[in-house]
């Protein structure tokens, strides 16, 4: 940590300190995202499965408690359609496009901070390089030409520069990588709400069919 300092916060002058808040706060969110974004994805296929199975059997309540056991936004948006099992395919239909609208700004949530981040941390690079410069115009005609003190502020002025042009470019990276997992939700978003919506209009009816015939 002293190393660190004495390289960069120190020599990088007094802007060094935004932009390392800027840089720990990026990263933060970036995991924070990262893993609730991780917690969305399910076996989608496997879920919905069973949830097939379960209504096939006329077992509603059970598929309801399966999609309250299951974490993640594809489950409450079955369940958000089971709960309209019966009704018209209008009715299911927006009752799954209500569910997955509730739900896409959740997923998309402080992703927008990141990309804020990302622009705001080259302006802090250039307005910590901008005042290096303008204190090494001044300690320069202070100085009468010390070229030893002059170096140190040309110094500080391309560190702040570096830092802040590296931390937007890691926070991009962070922000496209994101945004490629909320469009990889919306995607299965859609699957799943096709899917149950043709199951609960039509599957529903064709499954439960030759099992009560069966029976009989």
């Amino acid at each position: 940590m002293d190393y660190l300092q004495q390289t960069f916060i120190l020599q990088g002058g007094p802007v060094m300190y935004p932009l390392l808040f800027v840089s720990v706060l990026g990263f933060v969110l970036f995991v924070e995202r990262s893993l609730f974004l991780h917690k969305g994805k399910i076996g989608t296929e496997d879920f919905l499965s069973g949830i097939k199975n379960l209504v096939g059997k006329k077992r509603l309540v059970e598929a309801l408690t399966l999609c309250e056991d299951t974490p993640g936004p594809m489950a409450r948006i079955v369940k958000s359609a089971l709960l309209h099992y019966g009704e018209s395919s209008a009715s299911i239909r927006t009752a799954i496009q209500s569910a997955a609208i509730i739900e896409i700004p959740v997923l998309e949530r402080r992703i927008g901070t990141i990309a804020a981040l990302a622009r705001a941390a080259p302006l802090l690079g250039f307005l910590g390089t901008v005042i290096a410069a303008l204190q090494a115009l001044y300690q320069l005609e202070a100085s009468n030409g010390n070229s030893g003190e002059f170096s140190r502020l040309l110094a500080e002025a391309l560190i702040t520069s570096a830092s802040g042009l590296a931390i937007a470019v890691m926070a991009t990276l962070a922000h496209h990588f994101l945004c490629g997992r909320v469009r990889a939700l919306v995607h299965d978003f859609e699957w799943v709400g096709h899917n149950i919506h043709e199951f609960l209009t039509v599957g529903a009816a064709t499954v439960a069919a030759p099992t009560e015939k069966g029976e009989g």
